[in-house]
C-alpha cells in the first residue's frame, strides 16, 4: 500500500521547518547519507538502521530548538524508548541521500512521542514513516513527569 503524499514546503528558507502540504503538519528537517556499514547482504539499508536515523532526526530537532539531549540528561531526565513503529515503502542503498523529517507528537504526563518521515532526497520518494514513544524517567530509572523544558518545546514547535 502506498503512503499518503508527503509534500514539504519550507516555512522559512533560513530555518529547518517544513509544512507538509498534504495534512498541514510542520516538521523539522535534517539530512544524511547512508553508509556502507548501514547496508545488509542485499545491499539495502538494514531495517533496524532506520531507528538510528530516527535518533539522528530527534537529536537534530532537540539541538536546533536549543535543548540538546545532553542538557536534558544534565537536568536529571532520561527518555528511553518504550515503543517503536515503522512502515517501510522504498529502500535506501549505499550513499543514498536522505531527508529525515521529525516532529513532536503526543505529550502525556510521563510519555512523549516523536513522528518521522524519511524521504529519498533526490527522488522525494517516501522511504519510511514511523514513530518512537518515550517514557520520562529520572537517573534512577523511576518514571517521572516530563520536564518543563521539554513541555515548552512541544508548546513552541511551529504549528
Amino acid at each position: 500500500m502506498k503512503p499518503k503524499p508527503f509534500i514539504p514546503i519550507a516555512l522559512d528558507p533560513e530555518k529547518p521547518y517544513f509544512r507538509n502540504q498534504t495534512d498541514n503538519q510542520v516538521w523539522h528537517q535534517c539530512q544524511s547519507r547512508t553508509l556502507y556499514v548501514d547496508t545488509d547482504r542485499s545491499q539495502v539499508v538494514y531495517h533496524a538502521n532506520y531507528l538510528r536515523y530516527f535518533e539522528f532526526g530527534r537529536a537534530s530537532l532537540m539541538r536546533d530548538t536549543a535543548y540538546p539531549y545532553s542538557e536534558v540528561e544534565k537536568s536529571g531526565y532520561v527518555y528511553p524508548i518504550i515503543e517503536v513503529g515503522i512502515k517501510y515503502y522504498t529502500p535506501l542503498y549505499y550513499d543514498d541521500p536522505m531527508l529525515i523529517y521529525t516532529r513532536p507528537s503526543d505529550l502525556e504526563r510521563v510519555k512523549l512521542k516523536f513522528d518521522y518521515v524519511i524521504t529519498h532526497q533526490e527522488t522525494g520518494d517516501i522511504v519510511c514513516i514511523g514513530f518512537t514513544r518515550h517514557c520520562a524517567v529520572n537517573t534512577s530509572g523511576k518514571p517521572v513527569g516530563i520536564d518543563d523544558k521539554t513541555i515548552h518545546l512541544w508548546q513552541i514547535f511551529p504549528k
